[in-house]
C-alpha cells in the first residue's frame, strides 16, 4: 500500500513508500479507502514539532473515501459507505462530551500514540490517530462519519477539519453579532473560512490580513470587505474603527506574535478568538492591568467550537444552498505521488488548500 511517510521529525520531505500496511482493524474498527485528502497546516506543524506527534508517522487528517470493511458491533456505517475522517470523534461518555463540549473529549486523541500502520521496519503512527496520505487507514468507527451522495470527495474532506475549524470559529465559539467588525489575521483555508463564517452572520466589515498578496486578493472573493497586508492592520483599525479595535478578531496563525496584535486590534470589550494551534513553549504575554482594564474576551476555538457532526451538517446544508463556497477553496491538486509539491504550496503561502487526490 502506498503512503507518504515523515520519518523523523524536523524533516520537511516526506518520502512516498509502497510498503505500507494499514494495521488494527477489529472490533468497533473501520478501514477505509481514502479517495481525497486535504493538506492542513497542523500536518506540517506535526511535521516540524510544533504540534507533538510521534514518529516515524504518516500525516494527513482532513480526508473522506469508502467503508471497505467494518469489524465486529460497527453499526454506523457499512462496507460501500461514502464518509468523511472525523480526527476528533466524541466518545460520548466522559465529562466533557456530557456537559454538551464533545470538542474537548479527549479520546481521540489517545489514538495518536496507537500505530495504526506498520512497514517492514516496524510501526507506523498516524497524525491525530489518523493519517490519511495514505491509500487505505484503519481508524475507530466513530471516526467514520457518513456523508450523502451529492457531496464529492474533495469537499467532504474540507469539511472534515478546516471548513467546520474556521466557520464554527465566527459561528460557535465568537457568535459573531451582525454590523459588528471584524479582522481575520491568516487566510489560508482555516481563515477564509472563518471569514465565511462572519460574513453569515453578517458582520458589516470584514478585514482579511495576511502577508501573501494572491490570499489576500482570494480573501475579497470570499467576503472580506477589504484585505491588507499585516503592515497595514494600524492603518485599517484606525480608518474603520476611529482607532477604537474591532469588535472580533480572529487569530488563525498560531503564534504569540499574532495572537498579541490580534488582543491589541480587538477594541476594549471585545472578542479575539485563537484559531490558530501553536507550539507548547511559544508563550503569549499580557500584562494584569490590561487584562483587567480592557475587559477583552479571549476566547480559544477547538475545532470550531461545537458539536463536529452537527457542524458538519450544517457546513454540508450551506454548501448546498449556495451560502458557503468551497470549491473554491481548493486551489492546487496533486497525486500522492506529489505530496511534496503540496507540501511546498503551503508553505509558500500560494495555496488555499490543496486536494490530494489518491
Amino acid at each position: 500500500m502506498r503512503a507518504a511517510v515523515l520519518h523523523e521529525i524536523g524533516q520537511d520531505k516526506l518520502e512516498v513508500l509502497d510498503d505500507v500496511e494499514a494495521v488494527g482493524f477489529g472490533p468497533g474498527k473501520v478501514k477505509i479507502r481514502v479517495r481525497a485528502t486535504g493538506l492542513c497546516h497542523s500536518d506540517v506543524s506535526a511535521m516540524n514539532g510544533v504540534l507533538p506527534q510521534p514518529a516515524p508517522f504518516i500525516p494527513g487528517h482532513e480526508g473522506a473515501g469508502e467503508i471497505l470493511d467494518v469489524g465486529e458491533g460497527v453499526t454506523n456505517v457499512k462496507p460501500g459507505d461514502r464518509v468523511l475522517v472525523c480526527w476528533l470523534p466524541a466518545c460520548g461518555a466522559c465529562p466533557a462530551c456530557k456537559r454538551g463540549q464533545t470538542q474537548l473529549c479527549l479520546a481521540g486523541f489517545m489514538n495518536a500514540g496507537i500505530p495504526n500502520f506498520k512497514r517492514p521496519g516496524g510501526d507506523v503512527f498516524g497524525f491525530a490517530g489518523t493519517g490519511t496520505f495514505t491509500e487505505e487507514v484503519v481508524v475507530d468507527a466513530g471516526c467514520a462519519v457518513p456523508i450523502p451522495d451529492d457531496v464529492p470527495f474533495d469537499i467532504a474532506a474540507l469539511i472534515g477539519c478546516g471548513v467546520t475549524t474556521g466557520l464554527g470559529a465566527a459561528i460557535n465559539t465568537a457568535d459573531v453579532a451582525a454590523g459588528s467588525s471584524v479582522a481575520v489575521i491568516g487566510c489560508g483555508g482555516v481563515g477564509i473560512s472563518a471569514i465565511q463564517g462572519a460574513r453569515l452572520k453578517g458582520a458589516a466589515q470584514i478585514v482579511a490580513v495576511d502577508p501573501v498578496a494572491s490570499r489576500r486578493e482570494a480573501a475579497l472573493g470570499f467576503g472580506a470587505t477589504e484585505a491588507v497586508a499585516p503592515d497595514a492592520l494600524g492603518d485599517a483599525k484606525q480608518r474603520i474603527t476611529a482607532g477604537e479595535g474591532f469588535d472580533y478578531v480572529f487569530e488563525v496563525v498560531g503564534k504569540s506574535a499574532t495572537a498579541r496584535t490580534a488582543y491589541e486590534t480587538t477594541r476594549r470589550g471585545g472578542t479575539l478568538c485563537i484559531v490558530g494551534a501553536g507550539a507548547l513553549d511559544d508563550f503569549l504575554q499580557l500584562n494584569m492591568f490590561e487584562l483587567f482594564f480592557d475587559e477583552k474576551k479571549i476566547l480559544p476555538s477547538m475545532y470550531g467550537g461545537g458539536d463536529v457532526l452537527t457542524s458538519y451538517e450544517r457546513a454540508i446544508a450551506l454548501w448546498r444552498a449556495g451560502r458557503i463556497d468551497l470549491e473554491s477553496l481548493i486551489t492546487h491538486r496533486v497525486q500522492l505521488a506529489e505530496i511534496n509539491e503540496a507540501l511546498d504550496q503551503m508553505r509558500s503561502g500560494t495555496a488555499l488548500r490543496t486536494c490530494i487526490e489518491i
